[in-house]
């Protein structure tokens, strides 16, 4: 009983410590606003567009 208790005993120290060295280290902040000049975003670039088929009339 007494080596069941140390084994749950360490493996709580084990997983509590691993836990505390996950995440972005240093402190936290929230992101800048947008600049009020509404700067232009990189977005999904839109292909251009596609010309239409000519047209082919039959010779009579």
């Amino acid at each position: 009983m007494k080596s069941s208790s140390a084994f749950y005993i360490g493996t709580a120290i084990v997983v509590s410590s691993v836990m505390a060295g996950c995440g972005q280290p240093g402190p936290l902040y929230l992101p800048k606003p947008p600049t009020a000049k509404g700067a232009p975003t990189k977005g999904p670039v839109e292909p251009a567009p596609v010309p239409p088929p000519p047209v082919i009339v039959p010779a009579t």
